[in-house]
């Protein structure tokens, strides 16, 4: 059974980490120290102080510090949702249960994407998309994510162009923002600029909506689907501006 100190022997590096770096760690190590399915925090602190025969712990000194550390990761583990409390007088005592999310993410091996999901702010999305897309990617459903806030994009765009339900893709965002006669094209901008607007809603919705609209698509990368919706938000917040 690994221990707090054989995980990450250096205490320097241990109280260096911010919580939801060490919670990875911890997460692992409160699956590895269940006690009839239950884990207490003392179970891991022990390994700070360190086990006769087994483990030194942590310098006498510094303690303290991985004790606080320890207790942030535990702490952050429990406002995620990924640690609850046990039923009735084990739960008041301290006896916490790994929940159905901290199971999956121990399962699948997913915990640095879920953090990161959860990191993603929110109050960078347009409203529109903000709650059902956040939850999206909280969720590790990124593709999902990404298809919604481009088809909001789309919506948008018919709905303040007043276009009729037929109008659909990258041929709609041509319409809408062609450089001589569309309705959510700024006529006071330089004509290069209302084309590159142009091209910017096409190429947008042709890499981003269209592929999803017609087969199934794979986005591995986390990181990589939140910049993508925070395009969407970009351009929706465009469409507001030229209502």
């Amino acid at each position: 059974m690994s221990t707090l100190t054989s995980k990450i022997p250096d205490v320097d590096v241990l109280v260096a980490l911010a919580p939801e770096e060490l919670a990875g760690v911890v997460l692992r190590l409160a699956h590895e120290h269940l006690q009839n399915g239950k884990i207490h925090l003392q179970s891991l602190v022990s390994d700070i102080h360190g086990t006769s025969g087994i483990s030194d712990g942590y310098p006498q000194n510094r303690r303290q510090d991985a004790e606080l550390a320890l207790a942030e990761a535990w702490n952050w583990l429990s406002v995620q949702g990924l640690l609850i409390p046990d039923l009735g007088i084990n739960g008041n005592n301290g006896w916490m249960n790994l929940s159905r999310r901290a199971r999956t993410i121990l399962a699948d091996d997913s915990f640095n994407t879920y953090t990161r999901s959860v990191a993603f702010p929110k109050s960078l999305l347009h409203p529109s998309i903000a709650d059902q897309v956040w939850i999206d990617i909280v969720r590790g459903d990124i593709e999902t994510a990404v298809f919604k806030a481009f088809r909001e994009v789309e919506v948008a765009v018919r709905k303040a162009g007043q276009f009729a339900d037929t109008d659909i893709g990258t041929a709609l965002m041509r319409k809408a923002f062609d450089k001589t006669v569309g309705p959510l094209s700024n006529m006071q901008q330089p004509e290069a600029e209302r084309e590159a607007l142009a091209h910017l809603f096409a190429g947008a919705i042709g890499s981003y909506k269209n592929p999803h609209s017609h087969r199934t698509i794979s986005i591995s990368d986390a990181t990589e689907a939140q910049e993508m919706v925070i395009l969407a938000s970009h351009l929706l917040r465009i469409v507001d501006s030229r209502r």
